[in-house]
């Protein structure tokens, strides 16, 4: 039976999964604040929001404090469940749709129709990469074939070392990203599709002045080669129509990110021009009482699943303290 708002009201919600999500839980958890988690539902699409988060798609890894030999990105959000579950995290495998935020208790829509109030929320749904929506790119994203949207989490690892490597972008971000796959990769190639990139001139210089780097001009990712692991790219030039093949190992997709804040249209959360939820200084409030945000969904610089956690552990802290101050303990 869907909840109805004669009944329970919870003191807190998490909506979200992943590393901030989790921990969040945790924290809560541990606070005696009995938290219900809507970790979503399963998704084939990597564009789209996963229970887990965007480390559902990263098959190793290395930079995450604790697990010296490496972890699956499934499997360390297994852990991270588990750890949120011991101590009496309530999980439920729906997605919220929609939130009202213009009365407390607060009530939240969930995707089987369910309505839930709740004294206070965080939200720690992340972000999703941007993709070119290929067929083979998805694929091989989802297998952990060799096609990432995160050079800083996944450029070091053996499958991409001393190999040549394609980026496609031509912002900031792309240029961050190719500079540091510059360091283990045999060749970098940064595919735009433009005369010119969109990056800052710092940015630029600081890429073209690494040895093995190139930028290949006026080209587009037509398909991705490759049954197991990347092979190659199928290219066609935006301006002769010509088509090419470039080798590389591994595609870096670094065309910008979207965080999925669709839900809270309407809610009253305020956003910064990129859509990202913006937070009350170094906290993890929101211009909302009793909303707090955690995460991806609140942060476009690092995007970092270490970072995520400890800003959720932040707006649980932050959380447990509006609601002592509100009288609810």
């Amino acid at each position: 039976m869907p909840e109805t708002n004669s009944e329970k009201v919870h003191k807190l919600v998490i909506i979200g999964s992943g590393p901030a999500g989790w921990t969040a839980a945790i924290y809560a958890a541990r606070a005696q604040l009995d938290p219900v988690c809507y970790i979503g539902v399963p998704k084939q699409n990597p564009s789209l929001v996963l229970p887990g988060g965007q480390l559902m798609l990263t098959t190793e890894v290395e930079n995450y404090p604790g697990f010296p030999d490496g972890v699956t990105g499934p499997e360390m959000m297994a852990l991270f469940q588990k750890q949120a579950e011991r101590f009496e995290t309530k999980v439920i495998g729906e997605d919220i749709e929609s939130c009202d935020f213009s009365t407390r208790p607060f009530t939240l829509k969930t995707s089987e129709g369910a309505e839930v109030r709740a004294h206070s929320v965080i939200i720690a749904t992340g972000a999703t990469a941007n993709w070119l929506n290929l067929e083979n790119e998805q694929r091989l994203a989802q297998s952990g074939g060799g096609v990432s949207a995160c050079a800083v989490c996944d450029g070091a690892l053996p499958l991409f070392r001393d190999q040549p490597l394609a980026v496609i972008g031509g912002g900031d971000t792309a240029m961050e990203e190719a500079t540091y796959l510059t360091k283990f990769a045999s060749k970098v190639s940064v595919i735009h599709r433009r005369d010119e990139l969109r990056a800052s001139k710092i940015m630029q210089d600081r890429y073209l002045a690494q040895p093995n780097a190139e930028v290949l001009w006026n080209k587009v990712v037509m398909d991705v080669l490759g049954d197991e692991k990347v092979a190659g790219v199928r290219l066609k030039d935006t301006v002769t129509g010509e088509e090419s093949t470039l080798d590389v190992k591994g595609l870096f997709v670094a065309i910008g990110h979207t965080p999925a804040t669709g839900f809270l249209e309407g809610a009253g959360v305020a956003f910064d021009d990129k859509k990202y939820i913006k937070l009350d200084g170094d906290s993890g409030r929101t211009n909302i009482e009793g909303v707090f945000a955690a995460g991806d969904v609140a942060d476009s610089v690092y995007r970092q699943a270490v970072t995520a956690a400890g800003m959720g552990c932040r707006a649980a802290l932050d959380a447990e303290r509006w609601l002592a101050a509100q009288g609810i303990e």
